[in-house]
């Protein structure tokens, strides 16, 4: 007799976080907008514990900030933790990139060409919601030779906290064409073993990211009072 086979099956809370989690990263919801428990039951015609539920998720991600008793709100950041966040990504992701790049073998290229060609057709179809998901698949691929798991997983915290903004840059400011030739010589300095100059070019691409967005992002909060 077969045995039995697992299948991926998601509870109420977890479809119910992962709608919330896209509309808080897409922009949908923006941020400091409140949180109300009563009326997102009402509009996932639900009651009020799958939500609590997928909030307290939330909240431990650092998307929301949320007290039962008071209700919440999308976070915030400060341009300061915002600065910071990139900065983050820098040193870590310039470390996974150096260690990876003399270990990355034909399986690596091969997947981060497929995951490149996926995201340069998503600029091209100006399919917002695919850019931030393959933008961290694609620096993930590029530095899973590193095999540094306990830093990944720190990054991925992070790049939950990031994806918004990298989102926000590509759409507003119009970067689609120089982040497609930049995640492209990535890739060519990584298969040329050329270390220095990769590490060089991403320390750069996330630096100008952090730059343009910090000065937008103040111009919009000044021009909102």
């Amino acid at each position: 007799m077969a045995g039995t086979r697992a299948v991926t099956k998601q509870s109420l809370p977890d479809l119910i976080a992962n709608d919330l989690r896209e509309r808080i990263l897409s922009g949908e919801m923006a941020e400091g907008e409140p949180i109300r428990q009563e009326a997102l039951a009402e509009e996932y015609g639900v009651s009020r514990m799958p939500v609590r539920e997928a909030l307290k998720r939330l909240n431990a991600e650092g998307l929301i900030q949320w007290a039962n008793n008071r209700g919440g709100s999308v976070t915030r950041h400060s341009l300061a933790e915002i600065g910071e966040i990139f900065d983050l990504r820098i040193l870590i992701e310039v470390d996974l990139f150096r260690r990876s790049i003399p270990a990355m073998t034909g399986a690596d290229f091969d997947r981060c060409e497929e995951i490149l060609q996926q995201m340069e057709a998503s600029y091209d179809e100006d399919d917002v919601a695919r850019w931030g998901v393959l933008n961290h698949s694609y620096h993930t691929a590029l530095y899973s030779a590193a095999h540094r798991g306990l830093t990944k997983e720190l990054l991925d915290r992070i790049n939950l906290q990031s994806d918004r903004y990298v989102r926000l840059h590509l759409s507003v400011m119009k970067q689609r064409e120089p982040a497609k030739k930049e995640h492209r010589q990535l890739l060519d300095y990584a298969r040329s073993g050329k270390v220095e100059d990769g590490c060089a070019l991403l320390r750069d691409h996330i630096e100008r990211t952090k730059l343009q967005l910090l000065e937008m992002i103040e111009a919009k909060r000044a021009s909102e009072g």
